[in-house]
């Protein structure tokens, strides 16, 4: 039998699956296989007609069995290997995306009384209908000093589980009851590809009020949130927790005969897609900030040590690499800006210029953007369309564009978009450096990352910061590799597989100082504007949210 010598990542993103095949002696990605969801992100109806509220944004899970079925059979074709030759498998999972369903895994979408309810359904993670339950357990969280309130940062989030849990229970109780258990769909993915329930420590911790050698928040704490909640944890919630790069089980027949696959076949624990990335950009030292760069832009930051940092979307002991501190910031939507105003912001000038000039409209708008120097367009922006993640926690806020007259142009704007992300990635750098938390250089990947120099120039002088650059930009799936290759024992810890399955490039973006200079006073009147509509002063935001209509 030939040696098994290849891992299996298999990432699951907000919009497709992605299955890679990866060489475990270096890191080679020898074939991937992407797969749309069939049903998409559903913000707008059900399949069935039902209509959704303002902020949902639901899944069908019966998609992410999809990604299996067609993308492995479809990398082991084109790779041209015996299934054999795998020798373990990783999962990542964007979350916090959770689902409830019946004992044996049954998602309650799937039970035909209850696929007309949305609260049946998968919430994604960008699912922000939960904040009035999320302000709840803020203020209840706050009140009661519960230690999980510092470790992320002093703020709760609407896209974390209990949040959307709590939801459920309020707006759709019969859904609740209907519940056996409330699983990550990540613990969810891995419990259908080895026939039983375990839970990540990494989504547990990071999302799931979990602390390690602790445990989860007491019966007291959720029953005065909701006295229905008293038990949740024993009767919704409790079970196996596998650390990161633990095994979590083996391929089942079944699974195997669906896949393509060998059947016992190990299968590490879920990680958070942005965790999984984080190994990917060769993180296994504390000084190194990685950045994964797609619709939203997550931070992972290793520490030897235990800070307390506002904002700091979570911090668990040995949550991104064992042996270390694994700090998370966020923005809760970078590309997914840029995808809006490239949507909404180009004139039938700028598409005839481009298409006289045979270029794309986004091409010839990030050309003349470039062209720019850095305030010279009298604009200044907040990157809050999705809301604020770190370090405010809010995502009621939203966005601004200051500075506008009647001479402003589409580039200026887009650029001024793109320098905003850049100021918030400043602003998670700065709150981590004045809690005693040292950030040396940065490592981004991504799509943007990969794509878009224009960017990452801006990024590199706004920050001050050299920014480095993976060889594989397909962060997330790789890590998920490299997190299959320690559960399955082909590398004995993280470090001697990041060594061998992961490396960066020459290439890298270093900060220009002119620009820097530059910035540093536009990055003080972002400063300036963000503590006045986000700190409480103006809730003018919030007041023009509250007009709009609930549906």
């Amino acid at each position: 039998m030939p040696e098994p010598t290849f891992i299996l990542g298999i990432d699951y993103g907000t919009e497709s699956g992605r299955v890679m095949l990866v060489d475990a002696v270096n890191g080679q990605e020898v074939a991937w296989h992407v797969v749309p969801y069939p049903n998409g992100v559903l913000d707008r109806k059900l399949p069935g007609g039902a209509t959704l509220e303002a902020d949902f944004a639901l899944q069908d899970p019966l998609d992410y069995l999809t990604v299996l079925y067609e993308a492995i059979p479809a990398v082991l074709q084109m790779a041209g290997i015996q299934n054999a030759r795998v020798a373990g498998i990783g999962v990542d999972f964007t979350s916090c995306t959770i689902l409830p369903s019946k004992t044996d895994g049954t998602p309650l979408r799937s039970i035909p009384e209850l696929e007309n309810n949305p609260h049946a359904w998968v919430k994604l993670w960008k699912h922000h209908a939960a904040q009035p339950q999320a302000t709840r357990i803020n203020e209840l969280a706050t009140k009661r000093g519960e230690e999980f309130m510092e470790l992320y940062g002093g703020g709760y989030s609407s896209e974390w589980f209990f949040s959307k849990v709590l939801e459920t229970l309020q707006k759709a109780p019969e859904i609740y009851e209907a519940a056996d258990r409330f699983l990550e769909a990540g613990d969810w993915l891995v419990g259908q590809l080895v026939g039983q329930e375990s839970r990540s420590e990494c989504a547990a911790g990071y999302k799931g009020m979990w602390i390690k050698g602790k445990g989860w928040p007491s019966k007291d704490f959720f029953e005065e949130l909701d006295p229905r909640l008293k038990n949740v944890i024993a009767e919704k919630i409790e079970g196996p927790l596998i650390p990161v790069g633990g095994r979590a089980g083996g391929l089942t027949s079944k699974m195997a005969d669906l896949t393509g696959l060998i059947a016992g076949t190990p299968v590490s624990a879920a990680v958070i897609d942005a965790h999984a990335a984080a190994p990917a950009c060769s993180l296994s030292q504390s000084g190194r900030l990685a950045m994964i760069m797609g619709t939203s832009l997550c931070h992972m930051l290793l520490g030897d040590q235990k800070k307390i940092v506002e904002g700091c979307g979570g911090l668990v002991e040995d949550g991104i690499i064992p042996g270390f501190w694994g700090y998370e910031a966020g923005q809760a939507a970078v590309g997914d800006i840029y995808a809006w105003f490239f949507e909404n912001g180009i004139n039938a000038s700028t598409e005839n210029q481009a298409q006289l000039a045979g270029v794309s409209p986004e091409d010839l708008i990030t050309e003349k953007a470039a062209a720019l120097i850095p305030g010279e367009a009298g604009l200044i922006a907040l990157d809050w369309w999705n809301g604020s993640r770190s370090v405010l926690m809010d995502t009621e806020l939203s966005g601004v564009i200051l500075g506008m007259t009647l001479k402003t142009r589409p580039e200026e704007i887009y650029r001024a978009l793109v320098e905003a992300t850049a100021f918030g990635t400043r602003q998670v750098i700065e709150t981590f450096e004045q809690q005693g938390v040292s950030i040396r250089d940065i490592v981004a990947c991504g799509g943007l990352a990969e794509k878009s120099p224009f960017v990452m120039q801006i990024f590199a002088d706004v920050t001050g910061r050299d920014i480095l650059l993976p060889h594989s930009f397909q962060a997330s799936g790789l890590g998920a590799a490299i997190h299959g290759a320690v559960a399955a024992e082909y590398y004995q810890d993280f470090p001697s597989a990041i060594a061998c399955m992961a490396s960066l490039q020459e290439k890298h973006y270093k900060p220009d100082a002119e620009a820097k200079a530059i910035y540093d006073k536009l990055f003080a009147e972002y400063s300036t504007l963000h503590d006045y509509l986000g700190r409480g002063v103006n809730d003018v935001m919030k007041r023009l949210r509250n007009l709009r209509p609930k549906l």
